[in-house]
C-alpha cells in the first residue's frame, strides 16, 4: 500500500511516517511545506529510506498535488497538515484560514479527482483519513467527556478553522460518496514535538533555569495522549475503520496544566539536578491567561476501543518520563529546529491585531 501523508515532517506526521516506513514497510509519499514546525530531521532514519518519498509542496497548490497523485498512485490519504498552535492563531489567524480551510479543500478536491478515475475495486479500497482535534467541541465543565454526539463549539481561530475543515470533509463524503473518515484526538505529547507546546517548552526552559509560564492558575485540564498511541489509532482507523465514520482518540490521561509542569520539574530533578538553578518548581511563573482559554478537555474513546479494538498502551507517567529523557538526549535537534523564528517567547496575546 502506498499512502499519501500531508504534514509528514511535523510532530505527529513524522511519528506516523517513521512507523509506516520502518515498522509497517509501507510506501509513503510525504507532502510537507516545511514551515517553522516542519523538520526533515524529525524523520530520522526514514528520511532516505527507499519507501519514503518526500515532496516539499504547499497543500494549497492544486497543480502540484494533482501531479503527485498521478505520479505516485496512492491507495489512501492521511491528512495531517495544519497550523495547530492556538496562541499563534490568536496572533495571526490568516495562515490558519489558508492552510486548515483552503488547504483541506484543495487536498479533498485533488484526492476526489484522482479517486473518480480509479477502477471500481481501487475506488472501494481508497480512504481519506482526516485528522482533527477535540478542540472543535469547545470547553467542558468539571465532569463529562466529548463524545461523537457532542455539538461543535470552537473557541479559537485555530479550532474554528479545524471545525470548518471537518465540515468540508464530511460534506465531500455525503455529497460525492467520497470515502472519508474523521478522527478527533486529545492533546498529543512525546518526542520531536516543537517546543511551543507545553511539555517541551517546560522541559527546555527548566533545563536553562528560565521561567516556566503557566496560564492563569494552571487549573485548565487536558487529556494527554502519547503520540505513539495516536499513530496506532490512526493506522487502526485506516485499516479497519468504516467510511463516513468519526472516531475520538483520547489517552485517558487527564491532568491539570499545573500538575503537568510540576511533574516535569520532578523528573528533571531526578535526572539532571542543577544546584545553580535550584528546585525547578520555583521557576513556575503564573502569567495572564490565554484569551478564550477552554477550561477542560476529555475524550470518550469507547467507539474506537469497542468497534476497532484500539486502546492506549502508554501511561502518562511512563510517557512523560520517556519524553523528558528524549529531550535530554536530543539537545541538538532542539537547537536546530529553533531556527530563530521562535525562541520560546510568549505568544497568543493578539499582538498582530
Amino acid at each position: 500500500m502506498t499512502l499519501l501523508v500531508t504534514g509528514g515532517a511535523g510532530f505527529i506526521g513524522s511519528t506516523l511516517v517513521r512507523r509506516l516506513v520502518l515498522g509497517a514497510g509501507r510506501s509513503v509519499v510525504n507532502v510537507d511545506k516545511l514551515t517553522y514546525a516542519g523538520n526533515p530531521d524529525s524523520l530520522a532514519e526514514a528520511l532516505h529510506h527507499p519507501l519514503h518519498h518526500f515532496e516539499q509542496q504547499d497543500i494549497c497548490d492544486a497543480t502540484a498535488l494533482r501531479e503527485l497523485f498521478e505520479r505516485h498512485s496512492p491507495e489512501a490519504v492521511i491528512h495531517l497538515a495544519a497550523e495547530s498552535h492556538v496562541d499563534r492563531s490568536i496572533d495571526g489567524p490568516r495562515d490558519f484560514i489558508a492552510t486548515n480551510l483552503v488547504g483541506t479543500f484543495t487536498v479533498l478536491e485533488e484526492a476526489r479527482r484522482y479517486w473518480t478515475k480509479l477502477a471500481a475495486a481501487e475506488r472501494a479500497r481508497f480512504r481519506f483519513l482526516h485528522v482533527s482535534t477535540d478542540e472543535v467541541f469547545g470547553s467542558l465543565g468539571a465532569e463529562g467527556r466529548f463524545t461523537n454526539s457532542t455539538p461543535y463549539n470552537p473557541s479559537s481561530p485555530y479550532s474554528a478553522t479545524k471545525a470548518g475543515s471537518d465540515h468540508l470533509v464530511r460534506a465531500w463524503g455525503h455529497t460525492y460518496g467520497f470515502p472519508v473518515i474523521v478522527s478527533h484526538c486529545s492533546n498529543n505529547y512525546g518526542p520531536y514535538q516543537f517546543p511551543e507546546k507545553l511539555i517541551p517548552l517546560i522541559i527546555l526552559n527548566a533545563l536553562e533555569g528560565r521561567p516556566l509560564p503557566v496560564y492563569g492558575a494552571g487549573n485548565n485540564v487536558r487529556d494527554w495522549l502519547h503520540v505513539d498511541d495516536h499513530v496506532e489509532a490512526l493506522l487502526t482507523m485506516l485499516d479497519r475503520g468504516r467510511p463516513s465514520e468519526t472516531y475520538l482518540v483520547g489517552g485517558f490521561g487527564e491532568r491539570r496544566n499545573l500538575d503537568v509542569v510540576q511533574a516535569v520539574c520532578g523528573i528533571l530533578e531526578e535526572m539532571v539536578p542543577d544546584s545553580r538553578i535550584g528546585p525547578r518548581e520555583q521557576l513556575i511563573a503564573f502569567v495572564a491567561d490565554r484569551p478564550g482559554h477552554d477550561f477542560r478537555y476529555a475524550v470518550d474513546s469507547a467507539k474506537l476501543v469497542t468497534e476497532l479494538g484500539w486502546k492506549p498502551r502508554v501511561s502518562f507517567e511512563e510517557g512523560l518520563r520517556q519524553t523528558v529523557a528524549w529531550y535530554l538526549d536530543n539537545r541538538e535537534w532542539c537547537q536546530a529546529i529553533q531556527s530563530g523564528a521562535y525562541r520560546r517567547e510568549r505568544l497568543g496575546l493578539g499582538g498582530a491585531a
